[in-house]
C-alpha cells in the first residue's frame, strides 16, 4: 500500500527544552518517536535571522534563491519601510499529490490548486490573510470547534503581569489541544483523501518569545512573580503537543510521520538593541543630540522594569522627542526604529526596522533618493561604522555588545534589493544599553520579548524505513521539503534550495557497500 506522509511543523520549537523534558519522562510519545526515527539536527544558517522560516518552507527556497532577505522592505525612493506577507506560490502546488494544509504560515492555498485546508487560524506571523479551500471551511471549523482560544497571546506581552502570564499559559495549552482536534478531524473525516498533510503548531513560538524568562533560570527576569506561571506555560505547551502527537500516531498509523523545526529558540538578544539602541546610536552620530531619553527609574537600575499596566512600545515612545513622522504602514508604527524615519534622508547611515539582527542602510548616492555617501566612500563608511560598533560596551557587564557585523552587499551595493541592508549586526548577550566613550550612555530600556530566535539548530524526525534510525548528524533546514516530496515517491522540483536526505542516505549506503 502506498505510504502517505504526515508532516508536522514545529514553529519556534527549541530542541533542548524537549530533550530535558524527555529525560524527565514528561514527553513519552515524543521520546518513543525519537527512538524509532532518523533524527537530524537542522542548520538554517544565516536565513534564520530573516524571521521568514515558514516562507522558506512554503517556497522550498533560501533567501538568496528568491530575493527576500528580511520581513521588512525599504523603499529608497520614499524612505518608507513596510512589512509584507508572502507573494509567491507554494512549491507544493507543482507536485502531483493531494495535499491538506492546516495553519502553515506564509502558505497561499489559493495559489496551489492541489492543496486544501485552512491557513491563518492561529499562526504566529501568519504571512497571509485567513482563507480556506474549499470556501466556507473556516466557518465550518469555527461552528464545530469554536474560535482560536489564545488570540490575545499570539504575540503576548506578559512578563510584568503574573495573572496575564498565567492566562497566556493556559490559553496556549488549550490552543494546542484544539489545534490537534481540528487537524485530526480534517485529516480523518473532512478531507481524508490526502497524500501529504502539512500541519504547523505555532504555540511553541508564542510561548518561548513571551514566557522564556520563566523557563530559563539564568534570565534576568526569572525572579519576577510571572516566572512561575510562565514556566508552566512553556512546559505545558510541550506536554500538550506530546498528547497531540500520541493521538496522531494512533489515528494515522499508515502515514510516515515527519516532525521538523527549522531552527531553535532561546533568550531574546535583539529587541532592545535592534529596535531602539541602534537607531538612537546612529541618530546621535548624525546630529549630536538625543531623541531617546530613558526614564529616571530605568537609568538607575541594572534591569529596567515596567509597571503592571504599561506596554513596552508606549513606554518607550513616551521617552522620545518629536519625530516629525507619521505611522508606518503594515504594523511597523509601534517599533521605535520606525520613529526615526523622518530623519533618514539627512543621515549617512540609519537603522532599518527589524525583528532580529541589527540592520544598517547606507544613504548611498545613486541608490537612495537623497543619497549622501558617494559610492567611492562606501567601504570607508562601512569601516567607520564597524569601528564605532566595536567600541560599544554593555554598561552592565563591560563586554562588547556586538558579536559580529556582516557586509552582505559589499560587492555591489548599488544592486542591493529592498530587503537587504549594508551592515547586518549580531548582538552579544542582549544588551539593554550601550556605552560609548564619545556618544555616552544610550539607553537603558526594558525587555520587550524575553525569548527570541537566538537558539541553535532545529531538528527533524523521520519515521520512514528509508532512513536509518538514530542520530544522523546535521543537515540543512532546506533539505526537509525535498525529502517530503521524495517520501511520496515523486521527484522534488529542481528549483528547491535543499537536497533530499533520501539521496544522502542512498549515497552513504552505496559507499559503505563499496558501490559508490
Amino acid at each position: 500500500m502506498k505510504k502517505r506522509v504526515l508532516a508536522i511543523g514545529l514553529d519556534g520549537y527549541e530542541p533542548s527544552v524537549a530533550a530535558r523534558l524527555m529525560d524527565e519522562g514528561g514527553l513519552p510519545n515524543l521520546r518513543n518517536l525519537a527512538r524509532n526515527s532518523a533524527v537530524f539536527a537542522l542548520d538554517h544558517g544565516a536565513a534564520k535571522r530573516t524571521g521568514l522560516a515558514w516562507e522558506h518552507v512554503s517556497l522550498g527556497k533560501a533567501p538568496q534563491d528568491y530575493g527576500r532577505h528580511a520581513a521588512v522592505r525599504f523603499d529608497p525612493a520614499t524612505y518608507g519601510a513596510s512589512q509584507f506577507g508572502t507573494v509567491q506560490p507554494p512549491f507544493l502546488g507543482d507536485i502531483a499529490a493531494r495535499c491538506v494544509i492546516f495553519d502553515a504560515p506564509y502558505f497561499d492555498l489559493q495559489a496551489a490548486p492541489n492543496c486544501q485546508g485552512l491557513v491563518s487560524w492561529g499562526a504566529h506571523d501568519a504571512g497571509v490573510k485567513q482563507h480556506a479551500v474549499p470556501a466556507g471551511l473556516a466557518q465550518e471549523i469555527e461552528a464545530r470547534f469554536g474560535p482560536y482560544p489564545a488570540t490575545p497571546y499570539i504575540y503576548g506581552f506578559v512578563w510584568p503581569y503574573k495573572k496575564r502570564a498565567k492566562a497566556m499559559a493556559e490559553g496556549l495549552v488549550r490552543a494546542v489541544t484544539l489545534r490537534g482536534e481540528i487537524g485530526r478531524w480534517l485529516l480523518a473525516e473532512r478531507l481524508p483523501d490526502w497524500d501529504l498533510a502539512l500541519l504547523v503548531v505555532s504555540e511553541f513560538h508564542s510561548a518561548i518569545e513571551a514566557l522564556w524568562h520563566g523557563y530559563d533560570p539564568a534570565h534576568p527576569l526569572h525572579h519576577l512573580p510571572s516566572a512561575a506561571p510562565a514556566r508552566l506555560g512553556v512546559v505545558g505547551v510541550y506536554q500538550a503537543f506530546d498528547r497531540m502527537l500520541g493521538d496522531y500516531m494512533h489515528a494515522f498509523p499508515d502515514a510516515e510521520l515527519v516532525l521538523f523545526s527549522m531552527h531553535g529558540m532561546g533568550a531574546n538578544d535583539s529587541d532592545v538593541p535592534t529596535m531602539l539602541l541602534l537607531p538612537e546610536l546612529l541618530y546621535r552620530l548624525s546630529f549630536g543630540t538625543r531623541l531617546f531619553e530613558p526614564r529616571a527609574d530605568w537609568a538607575t537600575t541594572d534591569v529596567p522594569m515596567l509597571g503592571p499596566k504599561e506596554r513596552w512600545s508606549v513606554a518607550v515612545r513616551a521617552c522620545m522627542g518629536p519625530t516629525g513622522t507619521g505611522a508606518e504602514p503594515a504594523r511597523l508604527d509601534w517599533m521605535p526604529a520606525s520613529l526615526y524615519r523622518g530623519f533618514w534622508p539627512r543621515m549617512e547611515a540609519f537603522a532599518l526596522p527589524s525583528y532580529y539582527d541589527g540592520r544598517i542602510r547606507i544613504n548611498l548616492v545613486g541608490r537612495e533618493r537623497d543619497g549622501l555617501v558617494a559610492a567611492a566612500d562606501y567601504s570607508r563608511k562601512l569601516d567607520e561604522l564597524c569601528d564605532l560598533l566595536s567600541e560599544l560596551r554593555n554598561p552592565r557587564t563591560g563586554a562588547p555588545v556586538v558579536r559580529s557585523a556582516e557586509r552582505p552587499v559589499a560587492d555591489d551595493p548599488l544592486r542591493a534589493d529592498p530587503t537587504q541592508a549594508d551592515l547586518v549586526i549580531l548582538w552579544r548577550d542582549g544588551p539593554l544599553a550601550f556605552y560609548h566613550d564619545r556618544l555616552g550612555l544610550i539607553g537603558p530600556a526594558p525587555y520587550r520579548r524575553t525569548g527570541g530566535h537566538s537558539g541553535g539548530h532545529g531538528i527533524a524526525y523521520f519515521t520512514t524505513p528509508r532512513l536509518p534510525c538514530g542520530n544522523c548528524g546535521t543537515a540543512s533546514s532546506f533539505d526537509v521539503m525535498p525529502t517530503l516530496v521524495e517520501l511520496l515517491g515523486l521527484r522534488a522540483p529542481a528549483e528547491l534550495s535543499g537536497r533530499s536526505l533520501l539521496d544522502r542516505a542512498s549515497r552513504a549506503a552505496a559507499v559503505q557497500s563499496g558501490l559508490g
